[in-house]
């Protein structure tokens, strides 16, 4: 009998995740670990949700559920890159960032690297393979490219959650949380000339796991699924609270489908500029290439990144879906 060729087979992409989990994180990050699509080397922590030691935590404790306590966590930095107190969003993720379901501390213990260190290690490491998931303020990303200026040459891709592109922000008018957290990092990050995907809040919001959607959830066998439900009662009553919305935006699980199914966006190319002062601090702005500018500007003479446009949304909520029920 002959073996069929599987030599084509796609291999699985190396990643890593940069987060501040988070209960949208948190589903991300338990979706990848169940993925054929990927291999995770390592998790790297920073603000955003909660502070970062508390990232640090919950990163170790969503590898120690996962089955992968072997998997590194090095945690990053403490404050943005103009230092100062970060701004962390308790309101919405509970003072555990897990929807104050309050966890075991992990018997695992984080990595001795630095995030920007773990970064830059891994990615000369592998040059060229190595996908970066940046699901929280981008701190520990423009960290590793001032350590390291090929870092962003190296680095295979980068897939950013941030910004709200010609949409209102969820933080101010102007700006969405994740940028607004570490303005300056994200305008050095979008500036790098790094192989960079963003999706913004215009696009995530349009991915809603409703009320329907999560009694699904419950009752179903997923791995993790009862787990997930219990974060989400915290982050659901929030969602009514402040949006109107009977259920949750998939911000993070949208940003991984982005990562392993970006069939299922359209994109946009052109410069992101990051705002870092006024009153539109934190806000991004995409030169669409509309207009021949007779003058040089902020814009000019920076390489473009990949902006998602659209978002098929039915398709990827059944991603989500079928990943989180899967038993």
């Amino acid at each position: 009998m002959e073996v069929p060729d599987n030599s084509f087979a796609k291999k699985p992409e190396k990643i890593i995740i940069d987060t501040d989990p988070g209960i949208d994180d948190s589903m991300a990050i338990l979706m990848a670990f169940r993925s054929p699509d990927v291999e995770i080397l390592g998790l790297t922590t920073i603000f955003g949700n909660v502070i970062t030691e508390d990232a640090t935590r919950n990163a170790l404790f969503l590898c120690e559920i996962a089955g992968r306590p072997d998997v590194p966590v090095a945690e990053g930095s403490s404050e943005p890159l103009k230092g100062g107190k970060p701004r962390v969003c308790d309101f919405v993720h509970g003072s555990d960032g897990l929807g104050n379901i309050f966890v075991p501390p992990p018997k695992s213990k984080k990595s001795n690297k630095s995030a920007s260190e773990f970064l830059v290690d891994e990615v000369s490491e592998y040059p060229g393979e190595v996908s970066i998931l940046a699901l929280g303020p981008l701190t520990n990303l423009a960290l590793a490219v001032k350590r390291d200026s090929s870092f962003a040459s190296k680095v295979k891709r980068v897939v950013i959650l941030g910004g709200a592109f010609f949409a209102l922000g969820n933080v101010t008018p102007a700006a969405e949380a994740n940028i607004y957290g570490d303005p300056e990092a994200a305008d050095i990050v979008f500036t790098s000339g790094a192989n960079i995907d963003v999706v913004g809040i215009n696009i995530t919001t349009q991915v809603q796991l409703t009320d329907t959607h999560l009694d699904e959830l419950r009752r179903s066998e997923g791995k993790h699924a009862q787990l997930i439900c219990e974060m989400c009662k915290f982050y659901r009553d929030w969602h009514v609270k402040s949006d109107g919305v009977y259920g949750i935006f998939l911000h993070d699980p949208v940003s991984f489908a982005l990562l392993v199914r970006p069939d299922l966006f359209t994109f946009k190319k052109g410069v992101v500029r990051v705002e870092t002062q006024g009153i539109c601090v934190g806000h991004t702005l995409m030169d669409q290439g509309l207009k021949t500018w007779n003058s040089s500007n902020p814009w000019s003479d920076h390489s473009p990144v990949s902006v998602a446009w659209t978002v098929n949304v039915e398709q990827v909520l059944c991603f989500v879906k079928e990943n989180l029920m899967k038993p």
